[in-house]
């Protein structure tokens, strides 16, 4: 997770990634920071998203990013 934490600061420093429950509800993050996540996650765990996991309750926090994660390993 603080893998993830770090990827994720590095991609939006100014958002509290620990808090934050609604990024993509509230509209925190747009489809370019998504995708950048995805690179990103792609290169640090060597898992791939596929088109059907990209439902935005996949990407609404840190904690639910680290679960599509933890199932794609």
């Amino acid at each position: 997770m603080d893998k993830l934490l770090e990827i994720l600061k590095g991609i939006r420093p100014d958002v509290d990634f620990e808090n934050e429950t609604e990024l993509i509800d509230d509209g925190i993050l747009d489809s370019f920071d998504v995708v950048s996540i995805i690179s990103e996650i792609d290169d640090a765990f060597g898992v791939q998203i596929r088109i059907n996991e990209l439902d935005p309750e996949n990407f609404n926090s840190a904690e639910a990013i680290w679960a599509l994660i933890e199932k794609l390993k």
